[in-house]
């Protein structure tokens, strides 16, 4: 085992038949200031109100014939109960980030980035090794700078106004073929 970030096993050493894509909501599948605010629909559950493009559902469906889907966002737990039924996605694995505690080999910053460098660590963890994709509006240079070495990372950060484009799922798609290339030679 190869050990990468942190005593976290390096990512894409583990062979998997697909890689992982971890998944935020606020900023990325619902934008703040959606370019089409058309295609959105409005919703409201509890104390959170977000938008759902049904254009999201699809693109969602088609990443999840080349990844296993995981939510990586805040929301946690509510992301199945509230925002999956209305993408038409099954329950999805969820990383725990509020129940997660430091541990000794995580991947060390300075104490006034760990709010933005929250969901690291954690997705590390989740990922135990394998090739992993993480989508987000918020991917700190710093944690780039860590991923960028490993060929099992591919970090696609969002623009929070925007979120979630055609653009980014076609650099979803063509990642895995090339991870896929890259071990067999």
């Amino acid at each position: 085992m190869a050990w990468g970030i942190g005593d976290v096993p390096q990512p894409g050493s583990r062979p998997a038949a697909r890689p992982l894509l971890y998944l935020d909501i606020d900023g990325v599948l619902n934008p703040l200031a959606p370019t089409a605010p058309g295609g959105f629909v409005e919703h409201r559950a509890d104390v959170l109100t977000f938008r759902v493009s049904s254009a999201h559902g699809d693109w969602l469906k088609e990443l999840a014939e080349h990844y296993d889907l995981v939510w990586a966002t805040t929301w946690e737990r509510l992301a199945n109960e509230h925002l999956g039924p209305l993408l038409g996605l099954p329950d999805l694995p969820v990383v725990e980030f509020s129940a997660y505690r430091r541990r000794r080999g995580d991947p060390r910053f300075p104490i006034m980035q760990l709010f933005e460098t929250r969901k690291w660590a954690p997705i590390l963890r989740h990922a135990d090794g394998r090739p992993f994709a993480w989508i987000d509006d918020v991917i700190p240079s710093r944690i780039r700078r860590q991923a960028w070495p490993y060929r099992g990372i591919l970090l696609v950060p969002v623009d929070p106004g925007a979120g979630l484009t055609r653009r980014h799922v076609d650099r979803l798609l063509s990642w895995p073929r090339a991870v896929s290339a890259a071990r067999r030679r």
